[in-house]
């Protein structure tokens, strides 16, 4: 519950306050996405919520978390890494949420496989 919690206070209030755009246009834009750069954003977000939906229904899990983990560690070369390691309190802005996250959605994917294979048998 807690990462389906984050993905969607990482997503859904950017949908309303311009932040998604603004990602895109302000950050992605120039850093050579151009136009693109606002579809890729929306694209981002868009796919965090797909992934609650996969989560929550246990179905598609493996690729639900496979491309929020590819996202999340495009965040971590893109933004993250060049603040360190730390979100707060050693630095600012750093990677070690993201670690956390991957490491969460890891698990969910490993115990979707036990589950189903312990359904199997």
């Amino acid at each position: 519950m807690a990462v389906i919690i984050i993905l969607l206070m990482h997503s859904v209030p950017g949908m309303f306050n311009n932040g998604i755009n603004d990602f895109g246009n302000l950050y992605l834009g120039p850093l050579g996405f151009g136009r693109a750069g606002i579809f890729v954003a929306w694209a981002i977000k868009l796919s965090h919520i797909a992934a609650v939906i996969c989560f929550i229904m246990n179905r598609y899990v493996k690729l639900a978390g496979s491309i929020t983990i590819f996202i999340l560690i495009m965040g971590m070369v893109m933004i993250h890494a060049n603040e360190g390691w730390y979100v707060v309190g050693g630095g600012r802005n750093g990677v070690e949420f993201n670690v956390l996250l991957i490491g969460v959605i890891l698990q969910l994917m490993v115990q979707r496989d036990t589950c189903t294979e312990s359904a199997k048998q």
